[in-house]
């Protein structure tokens, strides 16, 4: 699948640079970028509803020094 995108002067310069920085072509560039941003706001979704779903369960953090003292008696 090909897509076109409007860019800036400055925007194109800008990503000629970074592609060429990383020994890459501009598509190759924009196809992880995309991907990358992607990933990132599923991960930050997946942690919000797993925290959510502890949080609705009751369930409540609590100081790491309580811990190492449990662990060590």
């Amino acid at each position: 699948m090909a897509f076109s995108i409007r860019l800036t002067d400055e925007e194109r310069m800008l990503a000629e640079s970074y592609a060429k920085l990383q020994a890459i072509s501009l598509g190759e560039a924009f196809k992880r970028a995309l991907f990358e941003k992607i990933q990132d706001e599923y991960d930050v979704t997946v942690a919000k509803e797993a925290y959510d779903e502890y949080v609705s369960d009751g369930c409540k953090s609590r100081p790491i020094g309580e811990l190492w003292k449990e662990l060590d008696a």
